[in-house]
């Protein structure tokens, strides 16, 4: 392979999220305002049905809740919860249906984790443990606590970034908003290897030099540290 060839490949446009798009929020939202049965099944059969299975394995994949036991059970499980609170979801709040339910689906299996936990420590009598083990116990737990924390750090600003959307924002700093989001989205499907790469993918996408914007980063800095703020209050 060429170097230009390398070049093209990493310059190539990132894929989106397609399995649940703005097709698939115009179904919840209808199916919320209706109260027809016909056309709530219809709407869940072909297009809310199969958003809400791709979500579900996602969150598993994304989460590592796939370690749970009968993990396919508690997928089933999640879904029909999902389904019992589908017309609870008010378009009017200005939050999208994809973060809302994502959140929500987050949360189900997190409480699901909680109680699996308490149910490991009563089944593990530590009396029969060493103190190498225990320690070896404890690591491994923190390690995973670390880790959810900071993953669901994440969730939520890209919930709060979506919110950001329904600002009045002037056109080149809805560009770099929108830039941000789609990096959000692809960050496992292109290569970043610094900040001037970062800059790189931003003007492609943009069509913004440099100067403009790292003036219009500088504004949404400042509600990133903000939602920074009230997340370390443990407000969020």
């Amino acid at each position: 392979m060429t170097q230009n060839q390398k070049k093209t490949r990493k310059r190539k446009s990132p894929r989106k999220n397609n399995y649940f798009t703005k097709i698939h929020e115009d179904a919840i939202i209808k199916y919320a305002i209706t109260d027809d049965r016909g056309i709530r099944t219809e709407l869940y059969v072909e297009l809310i049905g199969p958003a809400f299975d791709e979500l579900v394995d996602k969150i598993v994949y994304t989460y590592k809740f796939n370690t749970l036991p009968n993990i396919d059970y508690l997928k089933d499980d999640c879904k029909l919860w999902l389904i019992t609170i589908l017309d609870k979801y008010d378009p009017e709040r200005k939050s999208k249906a994809f973060s809302y339910f994502s959140v929500i689906t987050k949360n189900w299996f997190i409480h699901k984790v909680k109680q699996n936990s308490k149910r490991l420590k009563r089944d593990v009598q530590y009396e029969d443990l060493n103190g190498e083990e225990v320690n070896e116990i404890l690591v491994a737990y923190n390690t995973y606590e670390k880790d959810r924390e900071r993953k669901e750090f994440w969730m939520h600003l890209f919930a709060e970034v979506d919110k950001w959307e329904n600002l009045k924002l002037k056109e080149n700093e809805r560009k770099v908003l929108d830039a941000i989001r789609i990096l959000f989205n692809s960050i496992e499907e292109i290569e970043i290897f610094n900040k001037k790469a970062i800059y790189l993918y931003m003007r492609e996408i943009t069509g913004l030099n440099t100067k403009q914007i790292v003036n219009n980063l500088n504004k949404i800095r400042k509600k990133y540290r903000n939602f920074r703020v009230e997340w370390e209050k443990g407000k969020i």
